[in-house]
């Protein structure tokens, strides 16, 4: 099991999500709204903030499923422009579903 967590721009979210839904057995994602800055950084002749907004996408996978969604990612969310944004894969170790008190190395 593995958690992808991808910072996207945010005029791309509709079209990763409908893209990531095609996948047969995708588990599902959240969304956070935040701010950052990488190597590249605007300029702002008043009031400089070098942070622009984002989409935060985690999504954890079997292992089965992390190419394809990473692959996935790396196309819905490509405009060719700088800041088009970075995709993490991360191993997990355990997780545990609320409801059932079940707990596991590969929850689904």
């Amino acid at each position: 099991m593995k958690e992808i967590r991808a910072f996207i721009q945010p005029h791309k979210l509709s079209h990763v999500t409908m893209a990531l839904l095609e996948i047969p057995g995708f588990p599902g994602m959240t969304v956070i709204d935040c701010d950052g800055f990488g190597r590249e950084r605007t300029q702002h002749i008043q009031d400089y903030k070098p942070f622009l907004p984002k989409k935060r996408l985690e999504i954890f996978a079997p292992d089965a499923l992390v190419e394809i969604i990473f692959d996935t990612l790396m196309k819905a969310a490509h405009s060719g422009n700088h800041g088009d944004g970075k995709i993490y894969v991360i191993d997990m170790l355990e997780g545990g579903r609320i409801s059932s008190g079940e707990r596991s190395a590969d929850l689904g």
